[in-house]
């Protein structure tokens, strides 16, 4: 059945007494008018305004500006709308999903920035501005406080993976302290200037402060004195005022979310950045190693430590890659707990990196890694999780189930042995969708990974038996997006799922000339747009960004 629109004016000014189901095989269906009183406030979401280009400048490089606001779409593939409902539902449970945040120390040795040409994620010109723009999205979570469809006050966040770019300890102390509140230093290496190669590099990256060509400033981006003198400067973040959970990602797992451990991890501790121009041959044998042979950079990058070209760079302790097992214990910090719990889910510092946690009364989460350690972006599932997790879905059959994980059922395609679990059998994303299938109390299975939005309805053997996958946009490639997921008992034998995406709270169009902290995040969403590798399949199609996901209630 296919999915169908109905656009926030037309829901707005619906009653409840013009709704009325339609059938299920009907062309119309899921035109379901609601009673206005079922919408909160949709201030601060993409239901009310949007960012959109605004008119080009000279190189076509485009200034963002307010635009109108997302529909919502009735998703019926799993179970019809009936009318009435808007007057009967009850909140279940009210979160914000964060993923692919990527927070990242941009001046790390241990970066491929010269091979963006053929893998466009390997430089981003805002990347330098990452953890003011996360910033912007706490206090844009702080502020909205609740779910504009049931109104119920957030439970907790969900960070579902990619939380660092790099898996260096420094990166991950910005995450927590961005998450938990706190100051945040956003710098490396020399205490008083930026060493990344946006101040140092060639003209294939943007480099803001000099006034000399490159690459971005042919396509309209322009000089800014300043800009990396303030990304590096101290600032601070309020931190979420509900319970923060967090998931393992690939990113948080391996350099650079590809590169098997210890392979080439002498480049964190480096004294210099490498720097190859496009033509260079080794670029391009680095950037096709990255995607198709990670193990085949030990040699390609011990010949550039003879030959370079290189850049000098402080080095820096503190960017030491952190373990699976350090990922857990920092967790537990109670310096850096915020509103909490203390663990963010994870139940023992030296216990497992998967975990179940309450997300409300009678809702439950299932927190999974699904990263993989032998050196592949894409994911897995071992023997031992997987049976703990199915264990833990039984023994919940009295709860309605949330699984979290950063990959998506697409996406875990990596079978081979992870380090990570020696001789267990690994399994991908369609054995795992087969598993869940088995648990009529599974309702979504949450992820992030690919950047890009995009809901899959998973039909089951019987109405009960499915359940919606519901992956969402990063946080540092443009639209830079998270979700607020609210799940609502419609009381007719149904749930619904509300997915309204939200945006960070910084101006649309950017400033030059203020490089406050509240600049800087604006500059990091403009940025991301006229990035010349901006992806806009990433926005997912229109019914893959406000929808209402309808469901058989498999309690009711």
């Amino acid at each position: 059945m296919p999915s169908n629109r109905l656009s926030r004016r037309q829901f707005l000014r619906a009653s409840a007494a013009t709704a009325g189901a339609v059938a299920a095989g009907s062309a119309l269906a899921g035109h379901v008018h609601a009673d206005p009183a079922a919408m909160a406030n949709t201030s601060g979401t993409t239901m009310a305004q949007v960012a959109v280009p605004g008119r080009a400048r000279k190189g076509g490089y485009r200034p963002l500006v307010a635009g109108s606001g997302w529909p919502l779409y009735i998703r019926q593939e799993l179970a019809a709308a009936k009318s009435g409902r808007e007057n009967a539902r009850s909140a279940l449970a009210s979160f914000v999903q964060l993923t692919d945040i990527h927070i990242t120390d941009v001046q790390s040795p241990a970066r491929f920035e010269y091979v963006h040409p053929v893998q466009g994620p390997a430089f981003r010109p805002q990347e330098a501005l990452g953890t003011q723009g996360a910033v912007a999205l706490v206090k844009r979570i702080n502020s909205l406080a609740r779910g504009p469809f049931t109104g119920r006050a957030f439970d907790c966040v969900v960070s579902t993976g990619d939380n660092t770019d790099n898996h260096e300890v420094v990166e991950l102390g910005w995450f927590q302290h961005i998450l938990s509140g706190g100051q945040i230093t956003p710098n490396t290496g020399a205490k008083n200037r930026f060493e990344g190669l946006q101040a140092l590099g060639s003209s294939l990256y943007y480099r803001p402060e000099l006034d000399s060509w490159d690459i971005y400033k042919d396509r309209g981006f322009i000089q800014i004195p300043g800009m990396l003198h303030a990304a590096i400067k101290t600032h601070s973040s309020p931190g979420l005022n509900v319970p923060w959970f967090a998931v393992f990602g690939n990113h948080d797992d391996q350099l650079l979310g590809t590169v098997p451990n210890n392979i080439v991890d002498w480049l964190y501790f480096s004294n210099v950045k490498y720097d190859l121009p496009d033509t260079d041959p080794t670029a391009a044998a680095i950037g096709r190693a990255l995607s198709t042979d990670p193990a085949s950079l030990g040699p390609l990058l011990a010949e550039l430590r003879v030959t370079g070209p290189a850049i000098p760079v402080t080095a820096d302790n503190s960017r030491r890659p952190f373990s699976p097992r350090e990922f857990i214990r920092r967790h537990f910090d109670p310096a850096i707990k915020g509103a909490g719990p203390l663990g963010h889910g994870f139940t023992d510092p030296d216990g497992p990196s998967w975990y179940a946690f309450s997300i409300s009364d009678g809702v439950l989460g299932i927190s999974l890694n699904t990263t993989n350690s032998l050196g592949i972006a894409d994911g897995s599932i071992s023997q031992k999780q997987l049976d703990w997790m199915n264990r833990t879905i039984a023994a919940n059959r009295d709860k309605l189930v949330l699984v979290f994980s950063h990959h998506t059922s697409k996406t875990m395609t990596a079978k081979l042995p992870n380090p990570e679990t020696p001789g267990e059998q690994q399994y991908d994303g369609e054995h795992l969708v087969a598993q869940l299938h088995k648990h009529p109390n599974v309702i979504a299975w949450v992820n992030g990974h690919t950047h890009r939005n995009e809901m899959i309805a998973h039909r089951g053997a019987t109405p009960k038996h499915s359940f919606w996958e519901i992956n969402t946009a990063s946080h540092i490639d443009f639209p830079q997006l998270a979700r607020i997921i609210e799940v609502s008992d419609n009381r007719d034998g149904t749930i619904s799922i509300f997915t309204p995406l939200i945006e960070a709270d910084s101006r649309y169009t950017a400033d030059p000339s203020d490089l406050s902290q509240a600049g800087l995040a604006s500059l990091y969403r403009e940025l991301s747009y006229n990035d010349i590798h901006r992806d806009d399949d990433l926005l997912g199609s229109a019914a893959d960004r406000n929808c209402e996901l309808l469901l058989t209630n498999p309690l009711g």
